[in-house]
């Protein structure tokens, strides 16, 4: 199968045509994970964690900070809703510059998810803080949410005994009788050897650096651009 009108090499068509094929290959490896996850049974109850919320209009001030409980996050019974944890607060004293990149576009993208499911970013930062991080990397579309007083981090595991962030994923449904259930969490580290690609399909940079010769490399997101 040819992807251009170009006059490739010999060598360069088998080499594309040999990467194709483990293109198509992992992306059918994806569906059977998607699949895979799907297919989770409900997990467990959790608490009806209570949030502190500021102005939907980052540029309002942060004033008031209003409460809102988790099950209130849910627009609707049969949608999902997605958490972003983002490693900011407590020990955490500056934002994560990885969460920061995974947001930024998550940021952009909120308008299409919010078709299919309920998408928020939860933060031990107090509200101020957060948002003030919000405003300057312009996180105008997704709903912030402070939660450093309660344990949500800690039992999502996204937060140590010390205080110490983790980035981390988690979907929560709503029950029949109304109560919100865990469904799924995910962190960076996916196994002893595996430290940084648990949630990397979150964002888009990585796969854009994957097409280039030069791959992803050792490159790290920073606060500075």
């Amino acid at each position: 199968m040819q992807q251009t009108r170009l006059d490739e090499t010999v060598e360069y068509s088998a080499r594309r045509e040999e990467l194709r094929q483990a293109e198509v290959e992992l992306m059918r490896q994806r569906e059977r994970v998607a699949a895979l996850r799907r297919q989770l049974p409900l997990g467990a109850v959790v608490e009806d964690y209570e949030f502190l919320e500021g102005p939907r209009n980052l540029d309002g001030g942060d004033e008031p900070v209003a409460t809102v409980r988790l099950r209130e996050l849910f627009s609707a019974p049969d949608r999902a809703l997605v958490v972003q944890h983002v490693m900011y607060g407590k020990r955490q004293t500056t934002p994560c510059p990885m969460c920061t990149m995974w947001v930024d576009g998550l940021n952009a993208a909120v308008r299409h998810i919010a078709r299919n499911a309920d998408f928020v970013v939860a933060s031990a930062a107090g509200p101020a803080a957060l948002r003030a991080h919000a405003r300057d990397r312009g996180w105008d579309n997704v709903r912030l949410l402070s939660c450093g007083d309660n344990t949500f981090q800690y039992d999502l595991g996204a937060e140590d005994e010390e205080g110490e962030q983790d980035s981390t994923v988690s979907v929560f449904v709503l029950d029949p009788e109304g109560r919100p259930r865990h469904f799924y969490s995910c962190h960076p580290r996916m196994a002893d050897d595996i430290q940084q690609r648990g949630i990397d399909l979150l964002s888009p940079v990585w796969h854009v650096l994957d097409l280039t010769p030069q791959g992803r490399g050792e490159w790290f997101a920073g606060l500075d651009y």
